[in-house]
């Protein structure tokens, strides 16, 4: 089984010797000072003192050796290797890339990272660029690797860059991106509503309240998608529901299938009514998803990538722009 298969299933103090080997001393007897090397160590920075009479001499500080912390940087963009790939519907994908297995991503809940891939060149000659962010699904601690999930769609021009690459190949990476900075318990509940490949950000905060025993945060998603065989990660949803009775996962479709025992059709004013928490200073909703579902639940983003303003079913329930939050 493939190693991308397994990970879905689940300042330092300097020391001396003694300084003083001899034990010679100064005449003087008020003062005796030894006339070997006092060494003295303060916040990580070791300091070596020579004394001697009448001078005092002090060699420069040694400072530790610092390399990064981790992969991310937000300032430059970087190529990091696929290492494999793995199918999770007939139109979603999900890609391992690999780097130092010392370091973490450098990935905040929740964030995202930002990733380009050359498309042709402008007039002048330079290369031309297509941008998309991306909400990695792998454990932001985890070292040396992160996952994406992405769907390919037939006009998709950064999608269909991901589908045509193999292992070895290299994608262009730059961030992270902070969206809303989740801290433990900062809502006594939390609800979510996703339409397709939108559930990335949300299983990033599932994930994070519900590997902290000390996170009570209630969570209740709503998430839509066209068929049955279109629910990504359902498995691993379903597994994180059975296993933790503080996450409650409703699933709607627009085309069920003959057996199928979820809801049907668009996510609704009733399946909101139901699905998710009262609106209230304590709770929170997370929206994500296509445009159109976006402005059926919450509206949209205003064109400067701000917030904007709570319409759509949302602000007919009685939601305020506090309470929600637009990925």
């Amino acid at each position: 089984m493939s190693l991308l298969w397994k990970g879905l299933r689940k300042a330092v103090p300097i020391t001396f010797s003694h300084a003083f080997r001899g034990k010679s001393q100064s005449t003087s007897t008020n003062f005796p000072i030894p006339l070997g090397a006092i060494a003295a160590i303060s916040g990580g920075v070791s300091y070596f003192y020579y004394f001697s009479e009448p001078n005092l001499v002090y060699l420069d500080p040694i400072k530790e050796e610092t390399g990064p912390k981790s992969a991310l940087d937000p300032k430059k963009w970087q190529a990091f290797k696929l290492q494999e790939k793995a199918t999770v519907s007939h139109n979603t994908h999900i890609y391992r890339f690999s780097f130092d297995p010392n370091l973490k991503l450098g990935l905040d809940v929740a964030s995202c990272l930002i990733t380009r891939a050359p498309l042709g060149q402008d007039a002048e000659g330079k290369t031309k660029y297509v941008i998309r962010p991306y909400t990695p699904i792998s454990d932001p601690d985890s070292k040396g690797y992160f996952d994406l999930m992405i769907k390919v769609y037939p006009e998709g021009k950064l999608s269909q860059h991901f589908a045509k690459l193999n292992p070895g190949d290299t994608i262009e990476v730059k961030g992270p991106v902070e969206k809303v900075r989740y801290t433990p318990n900062m809502k006594t509940h939390i609800g979510m509503i996703a339409g397709g490949s939108g559930i990335t950000p949300m299983l990033q905060v599932i994930e994070a309240i519900l590997k902290n025993p000390d996170d009570n945060t209630k969570v209740s998603l709503v998430y839509g998608n066209v068929s049955p065989d279109d629910i990504l990660l359902k498995k691993r949803l379903d597994m994180l529901a059975a296993t933790h009775p503080n996450l409650k996962v409703f699933y709607t479709v627009d085309n069920p299938s003959k057996y199928w025992v979820g809801g049907e059709g668009y996510i609704s004013k009733d399946m909101a009514l139901k699905g998710l928490p009262a609106p209230s200073e304590d709770t929170l909703i997370l929206v994500c998803g296509p445009p159109g579902m976006m402005q059926h639940i919450s509206g949209d983003k205003g064109k400067d990538r701000s917030q904007g303003e709570v319409t759509g079913i949302l602000k007919e329930l009685g939601y305020t722009e506090e309470m929600v939050y637009k990925f």
